[in-house]
């Protein structure tokens, strides 16, 4: 029986062994190589305002908030209740002006002028009763909505009747030097008439300023509507002046 030699190459399998198996290529994989996003950069801060400026924006808002107190405060002050005291003056050719303040020394709350001559409502006061109705539109819905409603005593302009009859317009005024003098001459009178001394205008006119002063109970009946009727004790109840303000 022949013997088949069979010959092992251990040399060749232990030197294979050594060498690394390489690892196969896959063409469709995609190493994980992470590229880094391309650096950006930062969005430009605001420069901060120059500290002058600064220092000039926080003075003026400063101010506004003094100022918005002092209005309120003095709106606060000037605002009229139950009892007011009302004071009719004017030269004697010339218009008459209605002014109500809350005390003698407030500011008035409440000032215009009429375009009836003081003497015609003298007159009228001295015959009887008077009665005068101030009347002012309302405002516009749109208005109204936008809440820019403003109060019965700021309205500008009134129309004016007196005992019923129209007698011209009525213009709502601020408290100026020659107003605010008149009523300081008043000041220590509570109920009364007279003729303060004449004063030197700037044509060289002498004028007599005539007043009427007393105390009011006012009537608040609605949102658009008072009443101011002058208190006399000598008036057996009823009132020989009422000014009434309305809104329709």
């Amino acid at each position: 029986m022949a013997k088949t030699s069979m010959h092992f190459h251990w040399s060749n399998k232990v030197s294979n062994e050594d060498q690394e198996t390489p690892t196969p290529i896959n063409p469709c994989h995609k190493p994980n190589v992470s590229h880094a996003e391309p650096h950006k950069p930062p969005p430009p801060t605001p420069s901060p305002l120059p500290r002058k400026k600064l220092q000039a924006v926080t003075v003026a808002r400063f101010r506004s908030v003094l100022t918005a107190i002092r209005q309120n405060r003095a709106n606060l002050q000037n605002t009229l209740g139950p009892k007011v005291v009302g004071t009719l003056f004017g030269s004697r050719r010339g218009h008459a002006y209605f002014a109500f303040q809350k005390n003698p020394t407030a500011q008035p709350a409440f000032l215009i002028e009429l375009q009836t001559p003081i003497s015609g409502l003298v007159k009228e006061m001295a015959s009887g009763q008077v009665r005068i109705a101030l009347e002012c539109d309302k405002e516009e819905e749109k208005t109204k909505k936008v809440g820019n409603s403003r109060k019965l005593l700021e309205e500008p302009v009134w129309r004016t009747y007196c005992n019923g009859k129209k007698c011209g317009f009525a213009v709502k005024r601020e408290c100026g030097e020659k107003e605010w003098r008149v009523l300081k001459a008043v000041e220590p009178i509570s109920m009364g008439a007279g003729v303060l001394p004449a004063e030197k205008t700037v044509a060289g006119e002498d004028e007599e300023t005539m007043y009427m002063r007393a105390k009011f109970e006012r009537v608040m009946g609605s949102r658009d509507s008072e009443a101011f009727y002058m208190t006399n004790p000598d008036s057996n109840g009823a009132p020989e002046l009422s000014v009434y303000l309305l809104r329709v």
